[in-house]
């Protein structure tokens, strides 16, 4: 690894040959100088990251690419989504879409080694797809990066560039939990036995599961990622202190990254990990908690498309919900409000109109209440959504919609 000036990686830049791809870091951990410098240097290129956020390079002659949208992406035009469960991702950059750089922001170098920090995910393969064919791997080195363990851990011999560029991590915007959040919340924790091994996403929702665990006991986390609602749990005595809390990426609190830094009982794995279904399923109970923007009777999850148009992707729930159903003991949960309040419609709908995003759940939630969905026939499946999720104010129209259907609703 060579540190550089970033005027001597834009003269490294400007040599790339043709329209590079190039894979950078997304989520919340995003190198914005590196991508700057790029963005001013190459006049076309592609630009592949995962959940990108605000404020990446959005011109002419930049193609924006992803298997999981983003603010940063959502309602770009020519935007080029690519579906695929996210453990299959690391697959498409060996196979079909090559990778000629990858930019990373990492931790400052300790003894050699660097670390990817909160962001590890999909990085790890693309960096070895980039130097299988002689491309780029450059790092952005900032000391407010944690030094995290497990994947996240590179030798500094794997990077070519680094830059230095301190900038603070950014953290979620506080919010008051909501009563429906709460509810659903409750109800979700109701269904987690002690000693189970957690998967949530971020969000309101998976914040009042978190917050509704602490009188838990024995807990594990197994997930794709994880906030401050595990801290939560940690310090209230719910995890189990010999089991690593293992995800793929953190995005959280100052707090949150202060508590992964040098921590032995964190460990951050690459996303063929995290999110195999088959290292799921060896994991003890472990409950899969996802959200979805509808539900409909034949108890299908529609979690990336709104209006036809795509919102976000499948992400990890595909992964995690059919893991889930192999764990010993482990229960796949959809957890979603009855009523969409901007929208102001139903979040249960009769029918999808488009794509299914996951299928086959054990359990779906609303403020409303369970439906019990696995080892249910499909009439009691939709008898049940009706009655226990969906909002009384929809409850006669998908009635009548749902006889359409050929489901004999009482």
């Amino acid at each position: 690894m060579r540190t550089i000036t970033e005027a001597r990686l834009a003269s490294v830049l400007s040599g790339l040959p043709g329209v590079p791809r190039v894979v950078a870091g997304g989520n919340f951990a995003t190198p914005m100088r590196l991508l700057a410098v790029l963005d001013r240097t190459v006049e076309a290129y592609r630009l592949f990251m995962l959940n990108a956020q605000h404020g990446i390079p959005d011109r002419d002659g930049v193609v924006l690419e992803t298997p999981f949208v983003g603010a940063g992406m959502r309602g770009k035009a020519g935007l080029r989504y690519f579906p695929s469960r996210l453990s299959l991702v690391p697959t498409m950059f060996a196979q079909t879409l090559p990778v000629d750089v990858v930019l990373v922001q990492t931790s400052v170098p300790v003894d050699g080694t660097v670390s990817l920090g909160t962001e590890v995910n999909i990085l790890p393969a693309a960096i070895e797809a980039a130097r299988a064919r002689g491309g780029l791997v450059i790092a952005q080195l900032n000391p407010r990066m944690p030094y995290t363990y497990g994947d996240a851990v590179l030798a500094t011999a794997e990077l070519d560039y680094a830059i230095e560029a301190e900038e603070p991590l950014p953290s979620p915007v506080p919010r008051p939990v909501g009563a429906v959040s709460r509810s659903i919340g409750e109800r979700v924790a109701g269904l987690v036995p002690d000693a189970a091994t957690l998967q949530l996403g971020i969000g309101a929702v998976p914040d009042a599961v978190l917050a509704a665990l602490t009188a838990h006991r024995g807990l594990a986390v197994w997930s794709e990622m994880f906030s401050d609602g595990v801290l939560a749990l940690d310090e209230a005595g719910a995890l189990n202190p010999e089991i690593p809390v293992t995800a793929s990426f953190v995005f959280g609190s100052p707090r949150l990254y202060a508590w992964v830094d040098r921590n032995p009982r964190v460990r951050l794995l690459r996303t063929e990990k995290t999110n195999d279904p088959g290292l799921i399923a060896r994991q003890r109970a472990l409950v899969s908690v996802n959200g979805a923007l509808e539900v409909d009777l034949f108890a299908q999850a529609n979690a990336s498309r709104v209006r036809g148009a795509i919102y976000s992707g499948f992400g990890g729930q595909t992964d995690f919900v059919v893991g889930a159903l192999h764990s010993p003991g482990g229960k796949a949960i959809i957890a979603l409000p009855s009523w969409h309040p901007k929208a102001d419609t139903s979040t249960i709908v009769p029918r999808l109109a488009g794509p299914v995003t996951s299928f086959q759940h054990s359990y779906i939630v609303s403020e409303q209440g369970t439906a019990a969905i696995w080892g249910h026939d499909a009439a009691d499946q939709a008898q049940q959504i009706l009655d226990q999720v969906a909002h009384p104010d929809a409850r006669a129209e998908l009635r009548t919609a749902g006889r359409l259907l050929g489901f004999p609703l009482t």
